[in-house]
């Protein structure tokens, strides 16, 4: 999702209406190295936003997804 070092300020995301799971990782290419934050959500298909306070989540590396069932995925980045 991101090359390079950012701060994760915000996540936005749909389910596909089967319960999954996302993972963002401190690594700009692969589903490996430090996991910045994981998520296991239900069969709910409605938009869900996750706000992340003060400075957000820093990532030295870039930001990598790796997830299930996801119909749609955002995320807020600076």
């Amino acid at each position: 999702l991101v090359a390079g070092r950012a701060r994760l300020k915000q996540i936005v995301f749909i389910g596909s209406g089967t319960a999954g799971t996302f993972a963002l990782y401190d690594n700009a290419s692969a589903a490996s190295g430090n996991i910045l934050f994981q998520f296991k959500f239900s069969t709910a298909v409605q938009p869900f936003q996750i706000l992340i306070p003060g400075e957000g989540i820093l990532a030295q590396n870039g930001i990598y997804l790796s997830g299930t069932n996801l119909s749609a995925l955002s995320i807020c980045y600076g």
